[in-house]
């Protein structure tokens, strides 16, 4: 008994002590501190919640964009192979867990068997064996931390693996969000485009009404004509994309949705997200899916070199049984029945044509480039949070800009109009008006289409999720 406490104590000390892997330390990100030009941005925002601590049931706020959300969660067909390969990863890390205890087998088994004459007497000899057993057969005992190593190396890669499934969330719900507005804004430039064909068509009407009266000449009605068409083309062209819009929608989620889930206001007034703040720390992005992804792997590097350095040590391996075995049934679990089998082996590499260091300067190589990736990831990242931010700090000018375009190219339309109407002016300026109002109002839908796809962008480079 005290033998076996020994040895259990012993096991415990084995499997908790310390690998031969190198100490891991967080690298310094290789990026600035803040991307905000003004430390007092920084401040005011100080209060606000980062973007990763914001769930998209909170930053979206269209009720029909959050339940396609929702069901695209359920049914993405490309986000459920993701969550499978999870699992097979996380089948994995159990395997090279299990490799640290000793395999216990049980078994029992009956023998029976005839042994020919051989002495000439004419005598036959039945034998009969019977026997219970349980043991282990080749047990590494982790002197060196081999095992452990490997364990941690594959618990790195399954926690890779898990930030990897957080990211394709992420990138799952910001696509769904973006064919949502971009299925809105398609379907407003369809009405625009509806309605000013139909405005083009008054216009046709009222020219070929001056045209039969000899008031408008030709090449005002064909001018108008032209205008007539145009607008049709974009209204064939928008009612395309109207309809690959819902199909890609439809893609995404997953499954068939209710077409009242469909976008119902025009884009330039759909209230879809919330803001976030500007003047954020560029320390958010340590908390990004894919940087923590990328963190997990150079630490799984780190436990392969632990393992790479075991490798140069003796292995101990461990066969063991211990059981009964009787030629009679009733006896076979008497105390002279007892038996026992204690096998240790040691392998001590002695020759291995360097493959060993080979493989040591291999783990090496590997955590290089797991480093190089990790800051690399860092840098990326960096750029498209600070590409976000410029263009949230500009793109509020451009859709005021735009408004005011808007407006004042429709009051050029009016005052063009009356101009014609009153023969001040030619047809060709009211054209010139028409085309320009239209293009602006085009503009204006792009402009607050853009804004929201930012705000989109934004929340998914900073690591929104909180999944």
């Amino acid at each position: 008994m005290h033998r076996m406490a020994i040895c259990l104590l012993l096991t415990v000390l084995l499997l908790s002590g310390c690998t031969l892997a190198p100490h891991y330390s967080r690298p310094e990100a290789p990026v600035p501190a803040s991307w905000a030009a003004d430390p007092a941005a920084e401040a005011g925002d100080a209060q606000a919640a980062p973007a990763y601590e914001l769930s998209w049931q909170d930053f979206f706020v269209d009720e029909n964009l959050k339940e396609l959300i929702r069901l695209a969660l359920e049914s993405n067909r490309d986000l459920r192979i993701t969550a499978l390969t999870i699992e097979r990863t996380r089948a994995q890390y159990r395997i090279q867990r299990a490799e640290l205890f000793p395999d216990l087998q049980a078994g029992a088994g009956y023998n029976r068997q005839r042994v020919p004459d051989t002495s000439g007497f004419g005598r036959v000899i039945h034998l009969e064996q019977y026997n219970v057993s349980l043991g282990t057969t080749a047990w590494e005992i982790d002197f060196f931390g081999r095992l452990r190593s490997l364990k941690k190396q594959a618990l790195q890669t399954y926690l890779a693996s898990e930030e990897a499934y957080r990211s394709a969330r992420l990138a799952l719900v910001s696509e769904v969000a973006r064919a949502y507005l971009m299925l809105a804004a398609d379907r407003e430039r369809l009405q625009l485009a509806a309605e000013t064909q139909a405005s083009y068509q008054e216009t046709l009407k009222l020219t070929q009404r001056r045209y039969d009266a000899g008031v408008a000449s030709e090449l005002d009605l064909r001018q108008a004509q032209t205008s007539v068409e145009a607008a049709r083309v974009d209204r064939a062209r928008y009612q395309s994309l109207v309809v690959e819009g819902e199909n890609a929608l439809r893609q995404l989620v997953g499954q068939e949705f209710s077409p009242d889930l469909l976008p119902e206001a025009p884009v330039t007034k759909l209230a879809a997200v919330t803001e976030l703040p500007v003047g954020v720390p560029s320390e958010v992005l340590q908390q990004r899916p894919d940087i923590l992804a990328a963190e997990h792997q150079l630490k799984a590097a780190y436990a392969n070199i632990g393992a790479a350095r075991a490798a140069f040590f003796p292995r101990i391996a461990l066969t063991a049984s211990a059981g009964f075995g009787s030629s009679e049934l009733s006896t076979l679990f008497d105390d002279a029945s007892r038996a026992w089998a204690f096998s240790p082996r040691l392998d001590l590499p002695i020759f291995t044509a360097g493959s060993l260091r080979a493989r040591l300067q291999v783990s090496k190589v590997d955590r290089e480039i797991s480093l190089a990736r990790y800051e690399g990831a860092i840098q990326g990242a960096f750029r498209e949070v600070a590409d976000a931010l410029v263009r949230q700090e500009t793109i509020v000018d451009q859709l005021q800009a735009q408004q005011a375009l808007v407006e004042a190219t429709e009051a050029t339309y009016n005052l063009s109009e009356l101009r014609y109407t009153r023969g001040v002016d030619s047809f060709l300026s009211v054209l010139d008006s028409q085309r320009s109002l239209y293009g602006a109002r085009q503009g204006l839908v792009a402009v607050r289409l853009a804004r929201l796809e930012n705000l989109v962008t934004l929340y998914k480079v900073l690591g929104g999720g909180a999944f």
